[in-house]
């Protein structure tokens, strides 16, 4: 077994590890906005870092190109389809938490006044 195929196997160890860390997120947090947040940020870093072993592992070049395309693209949209589902969950007044001293989103989303 080459260092290439080790290397490969850590990187998606860690990407296997990152996964496991968003499944106890979104067992252990309380309301909807924080499991969002746990979902995001770490399954894009636990896919990235899939991809990027996947390519290492692959080694071909042209496949290899297909391959981390596909993880920037993840890298991408991610983020943006999970801010625009807080953003739609805040907006529609879906799981508020209960407490909640200041509220800054309020007046700029215009909840209020619908």
């Amino acid at each position: 077994m080459g260092l290439r195929i080790i290397i490969a196997y850590l990187i998606m160890g860690g990407a296997i590890l990152f996964a496991v860390i968003t499944a106890v997120g979104l067992i252990r947090f309380p309301d909807v906005y924080t499991r969002i947040h746990a979902s995001a940020v770490v399954l894009t870093i636990s896919a990235v870092l899939l991809s990027i072993g996947v390519a290492i592992y692959v080694w071909q070049f042209y496949l290899s190109i297909k391959i981390l395309l596909v993880g920037l693209i993840f890298l991408i949209t991610n983020p943006l389809a999970t801010h625009a589902i807080a953003r739609a969950s805040y907006r529609r007044k879906i799981a508020i938490p209960q407490v909640k001293s200041i509220d800054e989103y309020s007046g700029y989303l215009s909840r209020d006044q619908e």
